[in-house]
């Protein structure tokens, strides 16, 4: 089994999306700066099905990222931010047609739906029994691949308060938005310590990795 892990853009502020988020609007107000370090990488673009583009350490850890993941977790909202049946128009919302997943996805939702197989080796599973069943499931469907809890920003929350998640990357990026949705709210009183495993800059991001150890937490190799 490999490991449960989270990785998410921030801005230094602390915010994974910026204010007034909509279905038109998944990021907020300002919060597609938060991901313009990964759009010209080579590695981000061959994913999207794309030629070209940048070469360096930022695309590599792109490359890190994905390919040791056997299967995803997210949230409905973040799936489609939509409440309409299953099927109609999965993608409308954060995604597009634009998959970069190539693994099965598990959406935490209230309905339960029938898989939605997509192309690339994406099919889209609903859960309903909440995150600890959901984990289950996509660690049965990853093997001996990692589990990546994709978001949004609750669901991330709830798996790393209840001890789920081995490791934290967070990918920082150089702007304040001020306002919008933060990375950790509300966690409880309880601490979680982290022990920092890497740390990588470039002029349009800083990459952190932590090893959670607190208590009820898997620890991991480091990858």
């Amino acid at each position: 089994m490999g490991a449960v892990f989270v990785d998410m853009s921030m801005s230094l502020d602390g915010y994974i999306a910026g204010p007034n988020d909509s279905q038109e609007n998944p990021l907020g107000d300002g919060g597609e700066r938060l991901h313009e370090w990964v759009f010209e990488l080579q590695s981000w673009r061959e994913r999207q099905g794309l030629d070209g583009g940048e070469t360096n350490r930022d695309s590599e850890i792109v490359v890190e990222s994905f390919e040791t993941v056997g299967a995803f977790v997210m949230g409905r909202r973040m799936f489609d931010n939509d409440d309409g049946p299953w099927g109609d128009d999965p993608f409308e919302g954060p995604w597009g047609d634009d998959l970069p997943f190539g693994a099965p996805v598990f959406i935490l939702t209230h309905h339960g739906r029938e898989p939605l197989e997509t192309y690339g080796g994406t099919t889209f599973h609903s859960v309903t029994e909440g995150i600890e069943r959901a984990l289950e499931r996509t660690e049965e469907a990853a093997g001996d691949g990692d589990v990546r809890i994709s978001g949004g920003a609750d669901v991330v929350r709830q798996y790393v308060e209840t001890g789920l998640v081995d490791e934290i990357q967070l990918q920082v990026v150089p702007v304040l938005l001020g306002d919008g949705i933060r990375s950790f709210e509300h966690l409880g009183t309880r601490p979680i310590e982290l022990e920092r495993t890497r740390i990588v800059g470039s002029p349009n991001v800083t990459h952190l990795r932590f090893r959670v150890v607190n208590e009820g937490a898997t620890e991991s190799e480091d990858r």
